[in-house]
């Protein structure tokens, strides 16, 4: 009898072959690496049973003076501010009609109604919220219109419908009675257009939503007809947020999570405002609004011309994020990138800002008068490939471009990459202004969500353990992520819920499953030999339930590096298990430790995987 012990390299390695990569591991899913040994992923559970309209692609944390913790939550729909337990709706209004401009129209068995309104500048899924209305004689009361609506279809320019309902949600239907048409004190109130929650790369079909226009028609790309993309940055208490290529919106803490943001430039005592923007970040230290891909000045310099300039940068005075005209006394003003055709987004290190290109990077740091900020090009060969792409960690900022990983420490450097291929073979390029990076610092953790190339949406990650120097991925549904910091725990949002991370071993109160990890191939004598198994003795931790959890060890077999994997034995592994007998014979062999799904006791079960030994013997050259 030969015992041998199997101890495998840290990290997944897709770069080769399942064969010339033996001793080493192959394949995972929901697995990390600590101190060279996989174990499973920890576990998330939902904050709160609320939830919130659309896909939120943006998460900021913040803290007022009393210490209310707050979060900001930007999805293609709405923004939102939760604290505590609930989400409350800021969206800014576009417009306010006045009394009597918007009027409704019924039909006899149907709960679709007409609503006109001049000039409306909806979009389909647009919200509108009426008052002063009166019923329409019937089924259609008062109450059943004066609510907010999201808008289901866009008739022409001056109409467009919705489903009536009543206060619970519940569809009313109109009867012969509902004739009338609201009166003439009628006001609608509208949100700011919704964006979309597919990139659309150019003008052309598909770009709108579903219905609009006729066949064949070309719309032209818009902040409302493109994936919706919130960028948020505190200004003190207050917040400052941006709907990509839209409006810059501040909400005021001290009015309270009952008022909605405003449109920064109407505010009292603004000036020269920009009114478009891609993207919205302060400064730290010297405490500047600074507006990304603004709109720039006419040439007299007396307005904003409301036309987005995408590689064009303005700054408000210091410590007021109001003042954005360059004078002589203040530290407002403005400058233009040179190298790419727009911003792509920009992320806050110590003591600079790093602002991406499609094709460069620059360094933007304070100065003071008379220029305030110097811009410097770093690199000229590393765009980012989305807005969220890239994330501050402890050594630098990493970020993702069109077919590498790279860190900024100064320079940009390539991060290599054990699963490189791997994560760039299978990419749905067209989506990737969705990639969002995110740290888990706890954890040691660098990693981006990405849409695989069969999936239009987020389905997948993969991780960089910058303390261990090891890659590995998994398959999870995460729009976006915010690191432990203000709260203690990560978060994270998907299926409209807001989850934190690292909490015990489950999946939000269910068993975690599809967790795995597999070795590449491994043999005896080069594959001289046949190998006979007779034993393996297994040596896991349980982190977590340990006195009913148990996963699976499983042992596969083949001959040839070109021959499918075949299961020898399948072994349920507690923490009582000794050694397990199984029978399998081959070249080469593979292990593989899954959880063991639908099990009874599993649910809370954590692992880490040690030494495994296998008893092995050579089993002849045929």
């Amino acid at each position: 009898m030969t015992i041998q012990k199997y101890l495998f390299r840290p990290g997944i390695n897709r770069e080769g072959t399942a064969y010339d990569n033996e001793g080493g591991w192959f394949d995972c899913n929901l697995i990390r690496f600590r101190s060279g040994r996989p174990e499973k992923f920890g576990g998330w559970a939902t904050t709160t049973d609320a939830t919130y309209l659309g896909t939120s692609r943006a998460l900021f944390n913040w803290l007022s003076l009393e210490g209310n913790k707050y979060l900001g939550n930007g999805t293609h729909l709405k923004y939102y501010i939760k604290e505590g337990a609930n989400f409350n709706d800021i969206t800014p209004i576009r417009l306010t009609t006045g009394a009597g401009d918007v009027t409704f129209a019924a039909s006899n068995g149907s709960s679709e109604l007409t609503v006109s309104d001049t000039a409306h500048g909806a979009v389909k899924n647009d919200f509108v919220t009426f008052s002063g209305a009166t019923s329409l004689g019937g089924l259609i009361v008062a109450s059943v219109l004066n609510q907010e609506y999201q808008i289901s279809s866009i008739v022409d320019a001056n109409s467009y419908k919705i489903v009536a309902k009543d206060t619970s949600g519940a569809t009313v239907t109109a009867n012969a009675s509902d004739t009338a048409n609201g009166g003439s004190s009628v006001v609608g109130a509208y949100q700011v257009n919704v964006g979309l929650d597919v990139y659309v790369s150019s003008t052309g079909w598909g770009v709108g939503s579903w219905g609009d226009g006729g066949f064949g028609s070309s719309t032209t790309l818009t902040g409302t007809n493109q994936l919706r993309l919130w960028t948020h940055d505190n200004f003190g208490e207050n917040l400052i947020i941006n709907p990509r290529g839209g409006g810059i919106f501040e909400w005021i803490q001290a009015d309270g999570l009952t008022t909605r943001s405003v449109e920064l430039s109407g505010r009292t005592g603004a000036n020269l405002v920009p009114t478009k923007a891609l993207q919205v970040i302060t400064s730290e230290v010297d405490r500047h609004l600074i507006i990304l891909g603004a709109d720039p000045l006419n040439t007299a310099g007396t307005a904003r011309t409301g036309v987005l300039d995408p590689m064009f940068i303005a700054f408000s005075d210091q410590e007021d994020e109001l003042e954005f005209e360059p004078k002589i006394d203040n530290t407002a003003g403005s400058l233009r990138l040179s190298s790419g055709s727009q911003i792509v987004g920009a992320v806050k290190s110590r003591q600079e800002i790093v602002i991406f290109t499609d094709t460069s990077l620059y360094s933007m740091q304070f100065v003071g008068p008379p220029f305030t900020f110097a811009v410097n090009l770093i690199n000229q060969a590393t765009g980012l490939i989305g807005p969220k792409a890239a994330v501050t960690g402890p050594n630098g900022i990493y970020f993702m471009s069109y077919d590498n990983f790279y860190i900024y420490n100064g320079t940009v450097s390539k991060i290599p990459c054990s699963v490189l291929n791997f994560v760039f073979s299978n990419f749905n390029s067209d989506q990737a202004f969705k990639v969002h990076a995110f740290t888990n610092t706890k954890e040691n953790e660098i990693g981006w969500f990405y849409p695989s190339a069969t999936s239009s949406e987020i389905d997948r990650y993969v991780i960089y353990n910058y303390e261990e120097q090891v890659w590995y991925y998994g398959q999870l549904v995460r729009t976006a992520w915010l690191d432990s910091g203000v709260e203690t725990f990560p978060q994270a949002t998907g299926d409209s819920k807001i989850f934190q991370h690292e909490i015990g071993f489950d999946d939000d109160g269910s068993e975690m499953t599809g967790v795995f990890i597999e070795s590449s191939d491994m043999d005896i004598g080069d594959g001289e030999q046949f190998t006979f198994l007779r034993k393996v003795i297994p040596d896991i931790k349980f982190l977590a339930n340990s006195a009913s959890g148990n996963v699976n060890l499983v042992t596969k077999v083949r001959n040839f590096p070109g021959d499918s994997l075949a299961t020898a034995s399948t072994s349920t592994v507690s923490s009582s298990t000794q050694q397990s007998h199984i029978r399998g014979r081959g070249r080469q062999m593979v292990l593989r430790i899954e959880s063991n799904d639908g099990d009874t006791g599993n649910d809370g079960v954590g692992w880490r995987l040690g030494a495994t030994r296998y008893d092995i013997r050579p089993d002849g050259r045929r």
